[in-house]
């Protein structure tokens, strides 16, 4: 039987995933380890590390497959709905654990290709969706800006991310209204 159709290594590979989620959420990315999950998933060591060598793997097939919440389906007037998906980023950033794996996985995707990649398609989400607000804004004449989409989307997202996880500090409504005001004229 195939490794990939034995149904005892889906159920322990599900398994092993159900773990990681739950010591993810509680406890952060330092609790999934190759040992831990193993002992929360109730399967041995040799079976998590056969499915995932490394924990940064791990850490991403756990989040992998959710799809992104935030940025979709722009509403208008967008300046205010661009404010409440820039908030719920912010508070999603702020837990410890949260901000751990964001740190872990920019890092583990300077040498690692696929969480390079993985990186790189998540990003390209966000800037495609951060350009469609945009772009719907200024179709509406709510907003003037020519800046390029990848320019928009580090002028709106970094600074968030460097707040919440490199400073670990609240992100205010007023930060987040001046880095809405640094994309172009917003008309009121």
């Amino acid at each position: 039987m195939s490794y990939s159709t034995d149904p005892r290594a889906a159920r322990s590979r599900e398994a092993i995933l159900v773990a990681a989620r739950r010591l993810l959420a509680s406890e952060g990315p330092g609790a999934v380890t190759h040992q831990r999950v193993s002992q929360e998933a109730g399967v041995g060591r040799a079976t998590v590390y056969r499915h995932w060598p490394r924990s940064e793997q791990l850490l991403l097939d756990v989040m992998d497959g959710a799809d992104l919440p935030l940025f979709k389906d722009p509403e208008t007037p967008v300046r205010p709905w661009l404010h409440r998906q820039l908030r719920q980023m912010a508070d999603d950033l702020m837990p410890p654990a949260v901000a751990g794996l964001s740190l872990t996985l920019m890092q583990s995707a300077l040498w690692d290709p696929e969480i390079a990649r993985r990186r790189d398609e998540s990003n390209k989400v966000i800037r495609e969706r951060i350009h469609a607000a945009i772009r719907s804004a200024v179709a509406a004449r709510e907003l003037e800006s020519d800046a390029d989409p990848a320019d928009l989307t580090a002028m709106l997202v970094g600074p968030i991310v460097y707040r919440t996880a490199m400073q670990r500090e609240a992100v205010s409504d007023g930060l987040i209204d001046r880095l809405l005001d640094g994309v172009g004229t917003w008309r009121r």
